[in-house]
């Protein structure tokens, strides 16, 4: 059952379950637009950690500082959104013991409840996105920005694609040209390039020159697609999408 239209808030909390230290995690994400914009307040704290030594958290790419607590405002063009996750979203009954996300919504002050979702990874998603916003306002991490190029017997072409999701804008810019393209777009698309495995083995500091398509994720390691980028499973054909949805964009 759909929520009512007139809910103004919402809580997420997320636990991660089964997944093991360092990367063992608990959130809570507040969010209220009973006023017009939307102010958010975020805790986010690492568990179990004290299992491992300091060696093995730096191992996985972690700091001993990762816990995180954000009290400020995000931009109101994710009331929207947010508003008809909640619209499409059903629930279940079904427990999260191996982790996932519970949701109170909030009619002013008076809580409608707690739910669990039966649409899991929308919400772990729209909880990654808002997050990642966060993150960007406040200048702990940067945009991502995705480069391309094409090289073909004649033609070199190339663009960068940058998702900005403190405001939901997915900018691309080829020939010092910049142009905004649906956000829903980008995202499809973005989540395609991290479904390949990448062989950082064979990754240059350039881009290749050769014939073939080339990819960088804004680590500064250029991947061929085909050879250095390569499908995780036979059943989907994520290197062909990926190219396919790049391909489009130079069109654009």
């Amino acid at each position: 059952m759909s929520l009512h239209p007139t809910t103004t808030g919402l809580a997420l909390e997320y636990d991660s379950g089964i997944l093991p230290p360092p990367y063992s995690h608990v959130f809570r994400l507040t969010l209220d637009w009973s006023k017009g914009n939307l102010s958010a307040q975020l805790d986010l704290h690492y568990t179990d950690r004290e299992e491992l030594t300091e060696e093995e958290i730096f191992e996985e790419g972690f700091s001993l500082e990762d816990d995180y607590r954000f009290r400020g405002s995000l931009p109101s063009v994710w009331i929207a959104p947010l508003g008809q996750l909640l619209q499409a979203s059903r629930w279940t009954k079904k427990g999260i013991d191996e982790g996932g996300i519970t949701l109170t919504p909030m009619e002013g002050t008076k809580s409608e409840g707690l739910k669990i979702p039966s649409n899991q990874e929308e919400w772990q998603l729209m909880a990654q996105d808002l997050i990642q916003a966060i993150y960007e306002l406040e200048k702990k991490e940067a945009p991502l920005t995705v480069h391309y190029r094409k090289v073909e017997r004649e033609q070199i072409s190339e663009l960068s694609l940058t998702i900005h999701f403190s405001n939901r804008e997915a900018v691309i810019v080829q020939s010092e040209v910049s142009k905004n393209i649906l956000w829903e777009e980008a995202i499809a698309l973005l989540k395609v390039v991290f479904m390949p495995d990448y062989r950082y083995e064979q990754a240059k500091d350039s881009p290749g020159n050769k014939r073939g398509a080339y990819l960088e994720c804004g680590d500064g390691f250029w991947h061929e697609l085909g050879k250095g980028v390569v499908n995780s499973h036979a059943s989907v054909d994520a290197v062909g999408k990926i190219k396919a949805g790049f391909d489009r964009l130079l069109e654009v």
